[in-house]
């Protein structure tokens, strides 16, 4: 059982020494009950023999005669052989040995367990290895005449096993034969438990598994059966901000919105899973994890998208500057083309008045929205907005009672994102639609606080179960799904109002009406 031996065999042989001593105790208990049986059972038997003895009469006599002594042996010899002791020992009251069955103590000096045998009591112990009583042989009137000793030997250890009770010599090799198989089934099992492999495998698999997961740039997170987090790696914390003890907390119970946990305990299944985190746009992979046919939980690999989606939303604002321009152009040839018809009819008077309309209408539109909106991105915004609608055929108009003061470049950024993205669902709402007459109308007020902003259109609205899912990402009405990206839009416009500190809803009223609350002071909240 060497230091390089194999797991297996370093099991077998701690086992097989843990068997050893259990059998080494039962042993021993084997023993120590024993010689109490022996004690007990052999000294009253030894007692008896040795009060037999002494109440002989013919014992008495010979030790009251001197000279008629050569009877004792012929009853110490009797009392032995019927008896089964070892010997049987006589003496006189100076406790000179008159009898034994070694002929070497006779005239010897009996070794006495207790002197008050001498005073007339009984006496059973262990004395010399045996176990030993001592009987006085008394007359009539309570005068010693001698001393009877009969004993036996004790037993040894072995011989203590094999006359314990039970029989437990044969219990202790059944024990044997039980624990060394069973020592040898659990260093099967554990072999293949590891999968044939030693501890300084294992702990170097662990080691290399421990710097992979801890150096790779992408996030992974595994889960047991119970959707239980059984692995985090220090990306992963960062990318779902977790707490340092999130390991063997369920995802439900975790601090994460639920489009997060739909899609980590596979609700929501599908590959590059879209999720907002903390101001961060997730893409997320999640894979049942089986082995052996067994199903043992999952993993989920999380890359950080932010950049690529940030990068997806400036393209989608050129594109949507580019529609607006090219709405623009189009308008502004269709009314070249208005003048050159007038022109060559000879209506100059028609012309005259027909360009005075134009820009009659921008001024006003111009006009409105700067004499309301003292931002100047929002407000270019908008400006742009309505060329775009009135190319869908849409009139985008501004409540009356709307009033924005400038505000710092950030809360200025957020609020183009938000109110882009509002008008761009009201006009994804109304694509396809053939009322004439259709309408988006933009709310934007301001005061000490926060700043509200809210969107209404005229169309179907929104259907009241689903009025709460149309905020998370991936979600698609079939006129989303001509229009665009509705999802993601919609789903980036409750984080920055969450990110702040403040909120986002929707309900009906003649169509969808959208409000979105941004406090001037950032809240950064973590979702």
């Amino acid at each position: 059982m060497g230091v390089k031996g194999s797991l297996a065999r370093r099991l077998l042989g701690w086992q097989l020494v843990i068997v050893f001593a259990l059998l080494a105790c039962v042993a021993g208990f084997s023993v120590v009950q024993s010689d109490e049986v022996f004690t007990d059972t052999e000294g009253r038997r030894m007692l008896s023999v040795a009060e037999n003895v002494a109440a002989t009469d013919g014992v008495r006599v010979s030790l009251e005669d001197p000279i008629r002594r050569d009877p004792l042996p012929v009853f110490a010899e009797g009392a032995r052989s019927l008896s089964g002791a070892d010997f049987v020992v006589i003496a006189d009251p100076s406790r000179r040995v008159l009898t034994s069955p070694n002929p070497t103590e006779i005239r010897t000096q009996l070794r006495l367990g207790d002197e008050r045998v001498l005073t007339g009591r009984a006496w059973v112990g262990e004395l010399d290895g045996s176990l030993v009583a001592q009987v006085p042989v008394t007359d009539r009137f309570g005068r010693l005449l001698g001393i009877v000793s009969a004993g036996k030997a004790t037993p040894g250890f072995f011989e203590g096993i094999a006359d314990s009770p039970g029989n437990a010599l044969a219990l202790l090799g059944i024990a044997t034969v039980l624990g060394l198989a069973g020592s040898l089934l659990l260093a099967w099992r554990v072999k293949r438990q590891t999968l044939g492999m030693e501890p300084r495998q294992i702990s170097g698999l662990v080691e290399h598994r421990e710097a992979l997961l801890h150096g790779i740039k992408e996030g992974v997170l595994a889960m047991d059966q119970q959707h239980r987090v059984t692995l985090v790696n220090d990306q992963a914390r960062e990318l779902l901000a977790l707490p340092e003890d999130c390991v063997g907390v369920e995802v439900d119970e975790l601090e994460i919105n639920e489009r997060l946990r739909d899609v980590l305990t596979g609700r929501s299944s599908g590959m590059d899973q879209i999720v907002l985190r903390a101001g961060r746009v997730l893409a997320i992979n999640r894979l049942p994890i089986s082995w052996d046919g067994r199903q043992l939980g999952a993993v989920a690999t999380l890359r950080d998208r932010t950049e690529l989606a940030a990068l997806r939303e400036e393209l989608a604002a050129s594109s949507r500057a580019t529609d607006t321009l090219r709405a623009q152009a189009h308008e502004f040839t269709n009314r070249l083309h208005t003048i050159a018809g007038l022109i060559e009819l000879g209506e100059y008077d028609e012309v005259r008045n027909y360009v005075d309309l134009v820009n009659r209408t921008q001024d006003e539109w111009h006009d409105q929205v700067t004499d309301r909106i003292a931002d100047t991105a929002v407000a270019a915004l908008l400006i742009a907005k309505a060329s775009l609608a009135a190319e869908q055929g849409v009139g985008l108009r501004l409540a009356d009672t709307s009033r924005l003061e400038p505000v710092d470049e950030r809360l200025s950024a957020d609020l183009v994102t938000v109110v882009g993205n509002l008008v761009d669902n009201a006009l994804d709402a109304l694509h396809g639609s053939t009322t004439s007459g259709d309408w988006v109308e933009v709310e934007i007020q301001q005061d000490t606080t926060q700043v509200s902003v809210v969107v209404r259109d005229s169309g179907p609205g929104v259907a009241p179960e689903i009025a709460t899912e149309v905020f998370a990402h991936g979600f698609t009405t079939k006129a989303a799904e001509h229009g665009g990206q509705r999802g993601l839009g919609l789903a980036l416009t409750r984080q920055i109002c969450r990110r702040r500190g403040g909120s986002v809803e929707v309900h009906n009223a003649l169509g969808a009406v959208f409000t979105a609350v941004l406090p001037l002071s950032a809240e950064v909240v973590a979702r």
